[in-house]
C-alpha cells in the first residue's frame, strides 16, 4: 500500500482496532503516524520496544495493605486518561518478555485493569525482511493488527519533499534519479546506502551548513557531506547532478520562455520530460498561472505524447488550482476529450 492510501484509511478503522505498518528502514513509517495523529487532533506518545524490558510495560510493584500492585507508567496512564495515539515502534524489536507483555494493550486495549481511553489507538510499526535482526511475530501476536505492507513511491517521498521544505535541487535530483531514493536488493552490512530518511538527513544537514545548492559551482562539502549519508554511488551521482544543474531547464523555462526553449526541450528525452511535467504540476499547487504562462503550457503540452498529456492534465486537476484547471481546460481539454473517445471507440470496435 502506497502512504496517500494508508493515510486515508488508516483515521477511519475503529479506535479499538490495533494497525501495524511493515516496511523497511527509513521510509516514514513514524512519521505517517505522527501525520495521522495530528490530523485527528490527537498527541502522540511514542514508545520504542526495543528499549523496554517488561517492568517499563507494567510498571514498578507497590505493597498496599499488605497487597502488591503494579503502579502503571505515566505515559500508559496518560493515554487511559486522556485520548491518544500510542505507538509502539520497533515492535518486533521487542523481547520475547516485553511483547507477551504487549498483547493485552493489543487485543484488550488494557493492561493489568489499566484500560485505555476509549479513544485512544494502538498502532505499531516493524521492520520485516530476512535482512534485519528481529524477533518473528507469531500468529497469536499478528492477528491482533490490522496490518499493510507499506511501498511508498517515489512520488510520495516528492510530495512529501516539496511540502517539507526539502531543497528544490535535490528534490529535482530525485525526480530525474529516482532509482537513487532508496537502495533494493540484496544489501550489505555496514555499507551505506541512501533511503528516503537519509535523503531527508542529508537535506537538514546543508541547511544548518549553510550549503546552497542553487549557487554556480558545487559546494566544497557537498560530496564529502553526501557519502557520509546516502553512501558512494549516490553521492558521486548527485555531485555531477549539481555541478550541471545550470544546464537542467526549469519551471520558467516552460512557463514564461517557451519560444525560446521549445527546439531543446523538443530533444529531451522522455524521462526528462516527464520531470519538466513533475515541476509544472508542483508549481501549480502554489501558483496561480497568467494567461501568457497558461498558453506556454499548453504549447508544451501539444508537442509531447498523448499519454503524457492526459495524465499531467489529470494531475493539475488533483492539485485544486481551480484557475489553472479551467486555463488548461479551455485550452487542451477538449483535444484530451477527443483523444480519451478515439481511443474508447477503437477498443469497443
Amino acid at each position: 500500500m502506497d502512504i496517500k492510501t494508508a493515510i486515508a484509511i488508516i483515521p477511519q478503522l475503529p479506535a479499538r482496532q490495533a494497525i501495524m505498518i511493515r516496511g523497511p528502514h527509513g521510509i516514514g513509517k513514524s512519521q505517517i503516524f505522527a501525520q495521522i495523529a495530528e490530523g485527528l487532533g490527537l498527541q502522540m506518545v511514542d514508545r520504542r520496544l526495543s528499549q523496554m524490558t517488561e517492568g517499563d510495560l507494567l510498571g514498578l510493584p507497590e505493597l498496599t495493605d499488605g497487597v502488591t500492585r503494579f503502579c502503571p507508567p505515566d505515559w500508559f496512564m496518560d493515554c487511559c486518561k486522556n485520548p491518544r495515539v500510542l505507538l509502539l515502534d520497533e515492535f518486533n524489536r521487542g523481547t520475547p518478555e516485553v511483547l507477551n507483555t504487549a498483547m493485552q494493550i493489543t487485543l484488550d486495549f488494557e493492561l493489568n485493569g489499566n484500560k485505555l481511553h476509549p479513544e485512544t489507538r494502538v498502532y505499531a510499526a516493524i521492520n520485516a525482511s530476512a535482512e534485519y535482526s528481529v524477533n518473528e511475530l507469531d500468529p497469536a501476536q499478528s492477528d491482533r493488527f490490522w496490518t499493510i505492507d507499506l511501498e511508498p513511491t517515489v512520488e510520495d517521498w516528492l510530495n512529501w519533499a516539496t511540502d517539507n521544505g526539502v531543497d528544490a535541487v535535490l528534490v529535482d535530483f530525485i525526480r530525474q534519479n529516482p532509482g537513487h531514493l532508496r537502495a533494493k536488493g540484496q544489501l550489505e552490512p555496514g555499507k551505506v546506502y541512501p533511503s528516503q530518511r537519509s535523503w531527508d538527513k542529508l537535506n537538514q544537514a546543508m541547511k544548518r551548513i549553510g550549503v546552497d545548492l542553487a549557487a554556480p559551482g558545487v559546494p566544497d562539502v557537498l560530496y564529502s557531506l553526501s557519502i557520509g549519508f546516502v553512501g558512494l554511488e549516490a553521492a558521486i551521482t548527485f555531485r555531477d547532478f549539481v555541478k550541471n544543474y545550470e544546464n537542467i531547464l526549469s519551471v520558467e523555462d516552460v512557463i514564461d520562455n517557451w519560444k525560446k526553449n521549445k527546439t531543446k526541450i523538443g530533444k529531451l528525452s522522455a524521462d526528462k520530460q516527464n520531470a519538466l511535467l513533475d515541476k509544472l504540476i508542483n508549481h501549480c499547487k502554489s501558483n496561480t498561472w497568467t494567461d501568457d504562462q497558461l498558453d506556454n503550457i499548453a504549447a508544451f503540452s501539444k508537442s509531447i505524447s498523448q499519454e503524457m498529456t492526459i495524465s499531467f492534465f489529470n494531475k493539475v486537476m488533483e492539485t485544486n488550482g481551480l484557475q489553472n484547471i479551467r486555463g488548461l481546460h479551455k485550452r487542451i481539454g477538449s483535444e484530451i476529450i477527443k483523444t480519451i473517445s478515439a481511443a474508447s471507440a477503437v477498443k469497443t470496435k
